[in-house]
């Protein structure tokens, strides 16, 4: 009985070790195939190439310690990837029974959105973690969080921080009251949702998400 176990365990092993090597395998042949198309350093050029592109000097701190809450409190820890978030969001997706978190870093968020569709399955995941890794041995810290911010999704047609703030507000970023800024770092989360314009409550709402995120985080107290 005890061989017929040890067998058992033994296949199991095996059959994990040869589909993770299939899914990495997969998931580098992703990122190899995207790099074809665009390096990383012509995807930062074509960021800062932008006409509003802001530097992180010209943002308000309150607003980076509140996207730095919601999306990625260890961003200036992990080397591109955080292995807790990533945990966290396995047992979630487990206890879910579906692929509802991934536990993405800044980096990652970066390199899916620049590199990548938006489809959640395993397999582009891996491919998102090799391009994060790329990223983070191209650019320092500072520069991946500008690229970030000067790329992402905020509703109504804004795709950069400056147009958000401009559009939302009518002012550039540097101007934000603590309230804009609190309000518009949680929008990107789901920029059809948390509008401002068309969902002002669901708007509110988020934002109080992100001020308690601040508050656990240690930057509000």
């Amino acid at each position: 009985m005890r061989k017929i176990i040890r067998r058992l365990v033994t296949a199991l092993l095996l059959l994990f070790l040869i589909s993770g090597g299939f899914v990495v395998y997969k998931g580098y042949e992703g990122y190899r195939d995207a790099l074809e198309v665009m390096s990383v350093e012509e995807m930062g050029e074509r960021i800062q190439s932008q006409e509003h592109y802001t530097r992180l000097d010209d943002l308000p701190d309150i607003y980076i310690d509140a996207v730095l809450s919601v999306e990625d409190k260890r961003f200036y820890k992990h080397f591109g990837i955080d292995p807790i978030a990533i945990g966290r969001a396995l047992i979630h997706d487990i206890q879910a029974r579906a692929f509802v978190e991934g536990g993405s870093t800044i980096t990652q968020q970066l390199a899916k959105n620049q590199f990548f569709t938006q489809d959640k399955n395993l397999f582009r995941k891996v491919s998102e973690m090799f391009m994060a890794f790329d990223i983070e041995k191209t650019y320092d810290k500072d520069t991946i969080l500008e690229l970030y911010l000067n790329s992402i999704y905020f509703g109504n047609g804004y795709y950069c921080v400056w147009d958000a703030s401009y559009g939302y507000f009518k002012k550039p970023p540097a101007e934000m009251t603590d309230d804009e800024a609190t309000l518009l770092a949680g929008v990107p989360n789901a920029p059809s949702v948390y509008n401002p314009i068309d969902n002002p409550r669901l708007a509110r709402e988020r934002q109080q998400q992100v001020l308690r995120k601040m508050q656990h985080a240690g930057f509000l107290t």
